[in-house]
């Protein structure tokens, strides 16, 4: 997920308390689903990522639901700066606590306000700490009230596994890339079996422009775009929905939380219509979509083999994400 500030990642999700506009009707063949994370409290199934707010750079809102999310980037993963990256974000967006704390990668920089410190051959910097490290200090913010609830993003089993066996926190969440076209079924079972609730992003996969564009853009991302799939457009006929609605469909019915990027009005209105039942037949059909396909690999640019053990790790190219 391309996201992210010089300092943590400020990100407020579902909040219907910071939008100034009044939240969307639903449809009555639709539903308000949510899932409850292993921490007791509530998430929704389908909340609405946008780009709208240069100073946030990042912002997501469901406006029918009330969590608020931060993601904490790469550069701030240094046990002292932890705290101080919260507390930043709580003071811009004017709030006492976050619902749900995120580690953005697994990977660590150079602390500093570079989010992307490279040296002389302009390859990235690596920080001195890991990411258990991390988790520890989040951990410690879950006592104070500034974070209700712990999580990570783009971790593999490994990287999750380390944490279960080193520290006291079994993370509440993880985000991670799927799509028809990386659904991931053993590894989603593997979380739900611990029991770590899974949000999706990119879940239109290479409907995003920034896998086709950023520089580490692998071929498969220029592959026909998942809304174009006959399979998608004949259920969409079937329920009087869109591919996008399907696909979105399709993510809750099997479980988890989803996050599309919406740009105007009319885009997340159609995406909070998307909560509904798809029938085993349809779920079926769109299982045979699976090409093991992951967009969003930075793993060169990173210095750091991401999702080492997972799928759709083949085809990583190198190039700078900016």
């Amino acid at each position: 997920m391309a996201s992210l500030t010089a300092r943590a990642t400020r990100t407020p999700m579902f909040r219907a308390s910071i939008s100034s506009r009044q939240p969307l009707s639903r449809s009555l063949t639709t539903r308000a689903t949510s899932y409850k994370l292993n921490t007791g409290a509530k998430i929704p199934q389908l909340g609405s990522e946008y780009f709208k707010i240069p100073s946030l750079r990042e912002r997501l809102s469901a406006r029918v639901y009330d969590v608020e999310k931060e993601k904490l980037w790469c550069d701030d993963y240094h046990p002292d700066d932890v705290e101080r990256a919260l507390d930043d974000s709580l003071r811009d967006l004017d709030t006492p606590y976050v619902d749900l704390l995120l580690v953005h990668y697994p990977c660590t920089s150079k602390r500093g306000s570079d989010r992307f410190p490279r040296d002389a051959d302009g390859r990235m910097i690596l920080g001195e700490t890991t990411y258990v490290e991390t988790w520890r200090a989040m951990e410690k913010l879950t006592s104070t009230g500034k974070a209700k609830a712990i999580g990570v993003s783009n971790f593999s089993k490994d990287e999750i596994e380390t944490l279960l066996r080193e520290t006291s926190t079994v993370p509440a969440v993880h985000q991670m890339e799927a799509h028809p076209y990386l659904q991931q079924k053993d590894f989603n079972e593997c979380l739900r079996a611990k029991g770590i609730h899974v949000v999706q992003f990119s879940p239109l996969g290479n409907m995003n422009d920034f896998y086709r564009q950023t520089g580490w853009s692998k071929q498969i991302a220029h592959m026909m775009r998942i809304i174009d799939q006959p399979i998608l457009k004949d259920i969409g006929q079937k329920y009087g929905k869109s591919p996008v609605q399907v696909v979105l469909a399709w993510c809750i019915n099997s479980g988890r939380s989803v996050i599309p990027k919406s740009v105007v009005d009319w885009q997340i209105e159609e995406n909070l219509e998307a909560d509904f039942e798809l029938q085993l037949e349809d779920m079926a059909q769109i299982a045979t979509l699976d090409a093991q396909a992951r967009f969003n690999d930075p793993s060169l640019d990173y210095e750091w083999r991401l999702y080492s053990d997972l799928e759709g790790i083949h085809g990583t190219m190198r190039g700078k994400t900016h």
